[in-house]
């Protein structure tokens, strides 16, 4: 269902396991990001009814994520600290088109939140598969499960507002741009992507 052409390190699972402080730590600041990236785009295409009526409530659902993933970690005796430099987006982002009209940068745009929808997702089913706590595989259980219906959002958005052949010719580029992301990254633990 999610397309992704490499699939995560299986070493991650264990490296994230070691860590888990850092992970929610992480996944909390993704939360954020996910609920300030929808915002923004609400604010720059606000003549897309749609979009604006799809995205307001994942706005909402995001941010009832970040209070989850704060209210986890507060039980655990975790800081949200500073924020962390998310590699894996930021060099996704370096592939959008530059220029062009507003419309011509939004099939990017949608295309790299289902890209980081997706991979959230795989890694979330890494930890309800693996995690050792039932508590936080039960936790990851909800986030993989959101995720994927975020993904097909907003997959389901950029082939509202663009062609099939538009949408499946950036996608497939957008694809192997992000497997060889993966291939490249290192594995972090303190890091969700």
């Amino acid at each position: 269902m999610l397309h992704l052409k490499l699939p995560t390190d299986p070493r991650w699972a264990n490296v994230a396991e070691k860590n888990i402080s850092d992970i929610l730590i992480d996944h909390a600041y993704c939360e954020q990001k996910a609920a300030t990236t929808c915002i923004s785009l609400i604010v720059e295409y606000t003549e897309k009814e749609l979009l604006v009526d799809t995205l307001a409530p994942i706005v909402a659902e995001e941010w009832e994520h970040f209070e989850r993933v704060l209210a986890e970690m507060k039980r655990r005796g975790l800081k949200l600290g500073k924020a962390r430099k998310d590699e894996y987006v930021n060099q996704l982002m370096t592939h959008q088109i530059k220029g062009n009209s507003a419309d011509v940068r939004l099939l990017d745009k949608l295309l790299i939140c289902a890209l980081i929808e997706a991979r959230s997702c795989e890694r979330f089913k890494i930890l309800w598969q693996t995690h050792p706590e039932e508590d936080l595989r039960n936790f990851y259980y909800d986030f993989m499960v959101s995720e994927a219906g975020h993904y097909t959002i907003f997959t389901n958005l950029a082939r509202t507002y663009f062609s099939q052949a538009q949408f499946e010719k950036r996608w497939q580029e957008f694809l192997a741009i992000e497997a060889q992301i993966i291939n490249n990254l290192e594995i972090r633990a303190d890091r969700l992507h």
